[in-house]
């Protein structure tokens, strides 16, 4: 018998395709999931007390125990190097911020989840409104777990346009630009500015704007429109922006992404468009209609793509 240590990862049973049913409970199928499956998982759980109509809506003093279980089967799942990015935001109540949030990150680490990064999704369209103690909600966590601090990450991939700044700081360089100088204030942060000429990607700063629709940038805050909800058959729809980036951070062409709450599809359509297996879970059927629908168009386009760049291809040929 082959030790399980020196088993080769198994695949799912099926992939590329959203299964209807409670998460909690599809996670312990085995045969559906078997042990470390999934390169990457990508979620956007209900929050405490929200989404009532479709998913009952979970008291934020109930919510750690309701979604452990679920973390429980993520983590069996997941694969030794890949990583587990939670959508996640808690929201104000009698005039203060709920807590279930921090409480269910340090149970997760309980559990055995190393908390690697917290990044920042920022909502350029957030609903503009007037509360008495606070302003507008513009930003959600997007908290990164992993099973060991050693995890699959390819920045290279995400990396962006080294800037305008550079063509003016590059025309003055005095000699400390050339050594790795220390600042005049003792921060004890060297730098050698040299090594940055003629580099035209670099990896950014931690604020990140989506120049254009599915515009990805590295860092710690995103700047992206939150999706709208017209037109589509779930109530918290993210944009495609959202997972495609860590898709491109932290897995590879051919890899499994899992959405264990998967909605409207917004997951699966980022993995089609990026190479990438899907796995979703939805408990709604009206949602795994509308994912199902959503997949399929987007499969459709991609088809579309791929077929008018090989008859283009093949035009240049017969020219050369």
């Amino acid at each position: 018998m082959v030790s399980a240590c020196l088993r080769p990862f198994m695949k799912p049973k099926e992939l590329n395709r959203v299964y209807k049913g409670d998460c909690s409970i599809l996670l312990s199928d085995k045969k559906l999931f078997p042990d470390k499956s999934i390169d990457l998982i990508i979620t956007s759980p209900p929050y405490a007390e929200k989404r009532k109509k479709s998913y009952g809506g979970t008291h934020p003093d109930k919510y750690v125990q309701w979604f452990l279980p679920i973390t429980k089967g993520l983590y069996r799942v997941l694969k030794d190097d890949g990583s587990f990015i939670l959508n996640i935001k808690e929201h104000p109540k009698n005039g203060e911020r709920e807590t279930y949030v921090l409480e269910l990150i340090l149970e997760l680490k309980k559990q055995g989840w190393f908390w690697i990064e917290e990044y920042c999704w920022y909502k350029k369209n957030s609903f503009p409104g007037k509360w008495p103690n606070r302003f507008r909600d513009s930003w959600e966590r997007c908290l990164q777990f992993t099973k060991q601090k050693d995890f699959k990450m390819y920045q290279n991939a995400v990396k962006v346009p080294i800037g305008s700044w550079a063509e003016k700081r590059f025309k003055s360089m005095s000699e400390n630009d050339f050594i790795r100088h220390v600042s005049k204030n003792n921060s004890h942060l060297g730098r050698n500015v040299s090594k940055w000429l003629n580099k035209k990607k670099v990896f950014p700063h931690n604020v990140v704007v989506f120049e254009e629709e599915h515009r990805l940038y590295l860092s710690n805050v995103f700047e992206s429109a939150v999706e709208s909800s017209s037109g589509k058959n779930h109530s918290a729809v993210f944009p495609i922006e959202l997972p495609s980036w860590f898709m491109r951070l932290f897995s590879k062409e051919g890899d499994i992404i899992l959405d264990p709450f998967i909605g409207s599809g917004s997951t699966a359509v980022a993995a089609l468009l990026h190479r990438r297996n899907y796995l979703g879970i939805e408990v709604q059927s009206a949602y795994v209609k509308e994912a199902n629908k959503n997949i399929q168009e987007a499969a459709n386009l991609f088809i579309e793509k791929a077929t008018k760049t090989k008859r283009k291809s093949a035009e240049m040929e017969k020219i050369i």
